[in-house]
């Protein structure tokens, strides 16, 4: 990569692409044509294709996604795994048609196995059955994933992946059902801490783990990955440790400053036990996460109330 470089990131307005965009201008990096979704479909294969091929980039990174928690990707997964394939497809092939020597896809930890091993190595891809609340978001991720690797292997392209574990910070979705597991969090402890509420009940045992990396963390780790001449085809990019629901709620509590009650609803679904990743081939490359989880909550409840105060949280 060079800073003279033309560099299109999809979905340059949500969490990830907007951090990428900033660690990327931080690097001096001032070529980066954008595309709204109003000006863009990445659903229709004939718009990607078009603009794909106009704007001649030399590097594309796939940042678009139609994301959500258990909630959202269990009540919509049809949506979820048509979005997310089309997405996928279209720009994988249409940089391919355009003669675009490189491409980045950022999938998801939930690629892997309900039951993989802990932490999940790259190689349990596809080693046993998925977790079912999120299957849908998962196959097209894969699928995303294995577009590149096979274009990599017939065409000779520079096309690989990158697996974020669960990720946080500014530009976050806050939408009080269809979130992650941080936002969603952040708003009702805020909400509970403003109204003056006793208690805040959280979905399922609590006692699930979970890893999470800021999403300025993301940004570097796939930056410094995209400075490697022969990458993996896919490489897992998280924190390199997790935690217990319940212990992040808590955690979350302290930081908006909410001194009430927390109460578990194990009648909701927890997910799969446990997701941590194994960090072993970007650490091999000289990568390491630097946001702590504490430090990355403070942040991101700042960014959060900046938001709030300037009408511009996202909640779709």
């Amino acid at each position: 990569m060079s800073p003279e470089d033309r560099v299109y990131v999809a979905g340059h307005r949500g969490m990830v692409g907007a951090a990428l965009l900033r660690a990327l201008r931080a690097k001096g990096f001032e070529d980066l044509p954008v595309a709204t979704r109003a000006e863009l479909d990445l659903t229709r294969q004939a718009e990607v294709e078009a603009f794909v091929g106009d704007q001649k980039p030399d590097l594309v990174v796939i940042a678009a996604a139609k994301v959500g928690g258990i909630h959202a990707n269990d009540t919509y997964p049809a949506d979820f795994i048509y979005e997310n394939l089309a997405i996928a497809a279209n720009l994988i092939h249409g940089a391919f048609r355009a003669g675009v020597p490189r491409v980045l896809f950022l999938g998801s930890s939930c690629i892997y196995p309900k039951q993989a091993p802990q932490p999940m190595p790259e190689d349990c891809l596809l080693s046993s059955p998925l977790e079912p609340t999120n299957e849908a978001y998962a196959i097209a991720k894969i699928a995303g994933l294995k577009l590149c690797q096979h274009y990599r292997k017939q065409y000779g392209v520079l096309y690989h992946s990158a697996m974020p574990t669960n990720l946080y910070g500014p530009g976050d979705n806050y939408h009080p059902e269809n979130s992650h597991v941080i936002p969603a969090l952040i708003r009702r402890f805020h909400e509970a801490k403003e109204e003056g509420a006793p208690r805040v009940v959280i979905w399922g045992t609590g006692k699930p783990r979970r890893e999470f990396l800021h999403v300025d963390d993301l940004a570097a780790g796939c930056l410094h990955l995209l400075a490697e001449p022969d990458p993996p085809d896919w490489v897992n990019l998280g924190a390199g440790e997790d935690i217990a629901i319940g212990e992040l709620a808590t955690m979350v509590a302290e930081t908006v400053g909410y001194a009430g009650e927390i109460e578990t609803d194990p009648s909701k679904p927890d997910g799969t036990p446990r997701k941590l990743m194994d960090n072993s081939k970007m650490a091999a490359l000289g990568w390491a996460p630097e946001i702590s989880l504490r430090a990355g909550l403070k942040d991101a409840y700042a960014a959060f109330l900046s938001e709030l105060a300037s009408d511009r949280v996202r909640s779709a």
